[in-house]
């Protein structure tokens, strides 16, 4: 088999194989999404770097539990999960700098406290203010903390 012939068949075999990946990308959001509650969310991993460390990705809220899934994995879990009980709200900012390159355009960073540490995360308005009521919404009197009887 001549070289040519052997290239040119694993170009069309990586082709094949991007496309696949594609494919196995859009049905993840479309199971992910099939509830609602969805939206597009960035998540910073790295934050002792100015304005860097920023993955994007989707979050979906989950009862009590706000789950964050890659945008570009296949796996059908999240890889970061924060319950609504020990997420605090502490503030926004606009990107500044380089994130305005790693995020979505029109998306604001809001940094909220857990007992693990702080956690930023990047979204658009309209998504802000369903986290904000998603947060709020636990009914009056609820102590999350308490486990159940």
């Amino acid at each position: 088999m001549p070289v040519w012939q052997w290239l040119l068949d694993a170009a069309g075999g990586l082709l094949l194989l991007v496309l696949l990946y594609g494919v196995a990308l859009i049905v993840r959001r479309r199971v992910l999404s099939r509830n609602g509650g969805t939206f597009e969310v960035s998540y910073r991993v790295r934050p002792e770097r100015a304005g860097r460390g920023w993955l994007l990705g989707l979050g979906r809220y989950s009862g009590e539990d706000l789950e964050w899934f890659r945008i570009f994995s296949l796996s059908p879990r999240p890889k970061r999960v924060w319950q609504r009980s020990t997420l605090v709200f502490s503030g926004r900012r606009d990107p500044e700098g380089v994130e305005q390159m790693s995020l979505y355009p029109d998306h604001v960073v809001i940094r909220c406290t857990t007992p693990a540490g702080e956690v930023e995360l990047a979204m658009n308005p309209s998504s802000l203010m369903g986290f904000q009521s998603w947060l709020e919404a636990g009914p009056p009197g609820t102590d999350w903390t308490r486990p159940p009887r």
